[in-house]
């Protein structure tokens, strides 16, 4: 994946974040589950720290800071991982995709706007928001690329 493709993925997906987060924020009530299937419902609520409310205690200017450093050392993953590596190129772009949507929301808003739910009747998993989706699927996109790589490499070792 090159770089333009790679920044047309980061505004797609920031793109479908921002529009997602604007449809809820005008169209769902707060902290109201919208059940959409037996086990999925939308469910507006607010996110003051980062994934899974971790470090909600830290003020934004604080978790901005956070954000924007591990942003630039993603970026700077991407821009060291090699010209082959497509699933890893692939999998930054989709962070930063997520980790840029939800910087807005935090900038603009003082907090992260989340509405997916879900849920059984006894149990529900944290709510959470496209971005968060894009930089969960980034990362194990990394990981797969990682993997196949030191296969690669292996295979390389063995038939040399």
């Amino acid at each position: 994946m090159n770089r333009i493709t790679g920044a047309l993925v980061i505004i797609a997906a920031v793109a479908l974040d921002q529009v997602s987060k604007y449809w809820v924020e005008t169209g769902l009530p707060l902290q109201e589950p919208v059940p959409l299937l037996p086990m999925l419902s939308l469910f507006r609520t607010y996110n003051t720290g980062i994934a899974f409310s971790f470090l909600s205690g830290l003020d934004d200017v604080a978790l901005i800071a956070l954000t924007l450093a591990i942003s630039g050392f993603i970026l700077y993953l991407w821009f060291r991982s090699q010209p082959h590596q497509h699933l890893a190129r692939l999998g930054y772009a989709l962070v930063l995709g997520g980790a840029i949507g939800n910087l807005i929301d935090r900038v603009r808003l003082g907090h992260v706007v989340d509405f997916i739910l879900f849920h059984t009747q006894s149990w529900s998993f944290a709510v959470f928001n496209f971005a968060d989706s894009f930089i969960t699927i980034g990362a194990m996109v990394i990981i797969l690329d990682e993997v196949l790589e030191s296969l690669r490499h292996r295979r390389k070792e063995g038939g040399a």
